[in-house]
């Protein structure tokens, strides 16, 4: 998509602009570590013939010094096995301010949670064209009724999961080349994202979807049903729901996205980005994992 030099000037770019989010970084980072470590905090296993004395229960054996002595032990949680994917509209809309915004949270949830152990996808979603490209050439030939999606997709893997942040930072910068944010076809690319996240060996699996409106590609819309791409998305989130085995939810950003996602959350400003991400994985973590469900 961009030749090496060009992506270290993009990732220049993004660190321009981060130095100029310093106080806004450095209280979301310290936030989202505070909170993290909060949830890694350790349980304890109660009456045991051996480990640590539990003095809280001393007092019944010198009421009774027939009882014996009862022990303890720390156990850690299963909070690490966990990795996140963070799926980003990349389309002509979030150009600007709101594609910043969303670089920088990348960045600083992939440094902050990989200091937590938690390995951090970060994907984007767009097209490769304004008006169809390839997929509506190949439709004008025969013109068929109701083709389906007429775009050739873009989908765009700026850090896999299993690559660390200092390897893979220069790619994050790729997110402010204005060139690449086009229409935004949101079912499909949570398919994809799911597939990549279905793969991993990780007990949870966490899908974060980062928009700021409904579907669009006007190729498609103009020969299809109006809410063609918007009914794909509803059926999609919902297969994804009903299988339980990803966690999926989403942020709006200026935009209402709960009639697709049974948890999202609306902001009405992109600065109010950070917080939401932090906020939501917070709520995640510390919610119990849902039972398995036999889908019929």
């Amino acid at each position: 998509m961009v030749d090496p030099n060009e992506m270290i000037k993009f990732r220049e770019n993004l660190d321009n602009q981060l130095k100029s989010f310093h106080n806004f970084i450095s209280r979301l980072a310290n936030k989202l570590q505070r909170k993290l470590l909060a949830f890694q905090n350790r349980s304890w296993e109660f009456d045991l013939e051996e480990g640590m004395l539990d003095t809280a229960k001393l007092t019944r054996v010198i009421i009774d010094p027939h009882n014996s002595l009862s022990y303890k032990k720390e156990k850690n949680t299963n909070f690490k096995d966990t990795v996140v994917t963070l799926l980003i509209d990349n389309s002509g809309s979030m150009r600007g301010r709101p594609i910043s915004i969303a670089a920088i949270c990348a960045d600083i949830l992939s440094r902050t949670l990989e200091r937590c152990s938690v390995k951090v996808e970060v994907l984007g979603f767009t097209t490769l064209n304004w008006k169809g490209g390839k997929s509506r050439e190949l439709w004008l030939k025969n013109k068929m009724k109701n083709p389906g999606r007429l775009n050739d997709l873009s989908h765009i893997i700026y850090k896999s999961a299993d690559t660390p942040w200092r390897r893979g930072k220069n790619n994050l910068g790729l997110m402010l080349k204005e060139g690449i944010l086009k229409e935004n076809i949101d079912g499909e690319a949570i398919l994809w994202a799911y597939q990549r996240l279905k793969k991993r060996s990780e007990e949870r699996k966490i899908l974060m979807v980062i928009s700021d409106g409904a579907p669009v590609d006007d190729s498609t819309l103009s020969v299809n049903p109006g809410n063609y791409l918007e009914r794909h998305l509803k059926n999609t989130v919902k297969w994804i729901e009903n299988k339980n085995d990803v966690e999926i939810n989403a942020i709006g950003i200026g935009h209402d996205v709960t009639s697709y996602y049974s948890k999202a959350l609306k902001i009405a400003d992109v600065q109010e980005l950070g917080d939401a991400l932090i906020d939501q994985l917070a709520d995640l973590f510390i919610e119990e994992p849902k039972r398995k469900r036999t889908i019929n």
